[in-house]
């Protein structure tokens, strides 16, 4: 399997919730909503893409200012490629796009805290959510 990495691909609403769908992040983002979706992707000023030939298996998806911080705010991958690096991958990918000393911040699904630990990050209780109506 040769997995190529993009952050130039055009993709459509429809073809980025695929892997989203068909991974656990699928029960945790609207993936009935193209609309929502369209507007995730519009205003995302960083996203990587993963690759098997034609085939969408994984997308990191990230707001950042490049200098200081990058909020991933999607990390996913096909469940049927899953265990393959790609999401680490993913993730260096990002981190090579972003300035030396920018950081990168996200917020775990509670099955995804030991992935994410395994990767170095750390974990950080200070998190505030203010949710809409």
């Amino acid at each position: 399997m040769n997995i190529t990495y993009q952050d130039n691909a055009k993709i459509t609403a429809e073809a980025a919730i695929e892997p989203y769908r068909r991974s656990t992040l699928g029960e945790r983002r609207p993936i009935d909503r193209p609309d929502i979706f369209e507007g995730m992707l519009f205003n995302s000023n960083l996203i990587i893409t993963a690759w098997d030939s034609e085939r969408l298996v994984g997308i990191s998806r990230s707001l950042t200012g490049f200098t200081y911080v990058a909020y991933l705010a999607d990390l996913a991958v096909d469940a049927e490629y899953q265990r393959q690096g790609i999401g680490k991958q993913l993730i260096q990918e990002t981190r090579q796009r972003l300035g030396r000393e920018c950081m990168v911040v996200l917020l775990a699904a509670s099955k995804a805290n030991e992935y994410y630990l395994k990767l170095g990050f750390e974990h950080n209780p200070r998190v505030w959510i203010l949710k809409s109506d």
